[in-house]
């Protein structure tokens, strides 16, 4: 499922977005201003971040650049009622990607968020294919040259995350938070074996590699 941060000191604005965006199918994280979504962005993998520019601590300028500093990739919309061009030409340079002027319709909202995603070639696919393997979410199936993979549900979902974003890379971190949830016993290392038991069970895949990246975490390489 698609991913976004939505930073927005308004509660009651940020609930309406939040609300929009989970009932057309994507996940939404809330957080009331530019700190706040800075330490979601660092404990956690987006596919988009949409974010007021004027809050308190840190405002988006400072949430954008601070972004950009470890990611280059990810999309950001800025949601402001600076309209003017100073305003705008600040926003492109610490690295937004768009802008939707307040007041707005939701749906114009809606529409930007999934010309974003696209842009970014972040859809959202129910099926991927790699090489000789195909795997199906709906079903919650994978299939290496027609024959069905044994996976578990974390196994696929870790797998099918990774391939979702060729060669970016997900921290030990990033993953534990979004697939372990809660569940304290969830350590690092336990990503590791994850990791090394979808090694083991993807062998016979040949359009994918799963890379360790020292120090950070993993990543999916095509081939």
């Amino acid at each position: 499922m698609v991913k976004i941060l939505v930073a927005e000191d308004d509660k009651a604005l940020c609930d309406l977005v939040c609300a929009m965006l989970r009932s057309n199918g994507f996940e939404a994280v809330a957080c009331a201003d530019g700190a706040e979504a800075l330490r979601a962005a660092e404990d956690q993998s987006f596919d988009l971040i949409i974010s007021d520019v004027m809050m308190p601590r840190m405002d988006g300028f400072e949430l954008a650049r601070a972004i950009r500093e470890t990611d280059k990739h990810v999309p950001i919309l800025f949601m402001t009622a600076l309209d003017d061009k100073p305003a705008k030409q600040r926003g492109f340079t610490v690295g937004a990607d768009d802008y939707v002027v307040k007041p707005f319709d939701a749906d114009i909202l809606l529409l930007r968020v999934r010309s974003l995603l696209r842009r970014a070639n972040i859809e959202q696919s129910r099926e991927l294919v790699a090489g000789n393997l195909r795997m199906d979410q709906d079903e919650h199936t994978a299939y290496v040259d027609g024959e069905e993979l044994p996976l578990t549900v974390r196994e696929f979902d870790l797998l099918f995350k990774l391939l979702s974003y060729p060669k970016r890379t997900f921290t030990r971190t990033q993953l534990m938070d979004e697939f372990w949830d809660y569940d304290s016993s969830a350590t690092s290392r336990t990503v590791d074996v994850y990791m090394s038991k979808l090694r083991e069970k993807t062998a016979a895949c040949n359009g994918f590699e799963i890379v360790t990246v020292h120090g950070l975490g993993y990543k999916a390489v095509l081939k």
